[in-house]
């Protein structure tokens, strides 16, 4: 075969992988469960718009793929990579947290986790990479093996691994499954490889080695820790900024743990 019809249909096969806007946008669609009509009157235009737009037949401006992808909810690495689908630029930087360009960002970020000393807390990226935390993390970091706390230091990986902190969690299947059911939710909501990768690395279920309860069930899940042959009860809490304009921003999260009774209180309380 000639080696130009060869590299004609190579190029062919890489051109039908490449997805337009119109059909990355009715993906995102179908995820969230909404029809034509639902997403037009939400984003206020016509359900032949629509249509138009997901066929191909219609080229939206910018602004009409941030519309709709506002009214989908799309997570703002994503809204990029559908303007760049319509052959515009992105919208959304990504920036380090410690960019000077988020330094006031960072600053209310720790103001957050100074405030809830001496409880612990600490924040994380969207595939659970820590990337700040408060004094009250310490104590427990001070018990991990060090190769688990060279950077990037993954939460997940952390709380399951036998030499980092499942060493001390006493209900260790129960906080599994917490993380299973929060990151089959994230992933549902917004697909990602690595993660995907962690999931199927740590959190697949034929990787228990003893059943767990489903966390559905629970209103709240306390995580059960033994320190010092106390047994310390908490639970814990998600912020997230509420309408971040940079992609590191939209997908940081701090997670702030409480005390699950008065025992548990004392005992942050009298290291403090």
């Amino acid at each position: 075969m000639n080696w130009h019809v060869m590299a004609f249909r190579r190029r062919m096969r890489t051109l039908r992988v490449v997805q337009t806007v119109g059909e990355l946008l009715r993906q995102w669609r179908q995820k969230r469960g909404i029809s034509q009509l639902d997403l037009a009157i939400a984003a206020d235009v016509s359900p032949r718009h629509v249509s138009l737009v997901e066929t191909g037949r219609s080229r939206p401006s910018p602004e009409m793929i941030l519309r709709l992808a506002h009214q989908l909810q799309v997570p703002l690495r994503d809204r990029n990579r559908l303007l760049l689908a319509g052959g515009f630029a992105p919208r959304y930087p990504e920036r380090p947290l410690n960019d000077d360009a988020l330094s006031a960002a960072r600053s209310a970020v720790q103001r957050v986790l100074d405030a809830h000393e001496p409880y612990p807390a600490l924040v994380f990226d969207r595939r659970w990479n820590i990337l700040l935390t408060n004094r009250a993390v310490d104590p427990f970091f001070a018990q991990v093996a060090p190769d688990l706390l060279r950077p990037p230091v993954n939460l997940v990986r952390l709380g399951l691994d036998p030499r980092g902190l499942a060493a001390l969690v006493v209900n260790l299947a129960d906080v599994r499954a917490m993380f299973r059911t929060r990151i089959t939710r994230q992933l549902a909501a917004a697909p990602d490889p690595e993660l995907t990768a962690l999931y199927e690395e740590l959190l697949a279920p034929e990787a228990d080695a003893e059943p767990s309860r489903s966390v559905a069930s629970d209103v709240v899940l306390p995580m059960v820790v033994r320190v010092a042959g106390r047994e310390l009860r908490l639970f814990s809490t998600i912020t997230t900024f509420g309408t971040p304009m940079d992609i590191t921003l939209d997908e940081v999260a701090i997670e702030s743990y409480y005390p699950a009774d008065e025992e548990t209180a004392a005992y942050f309380r009298k290291g403090s």
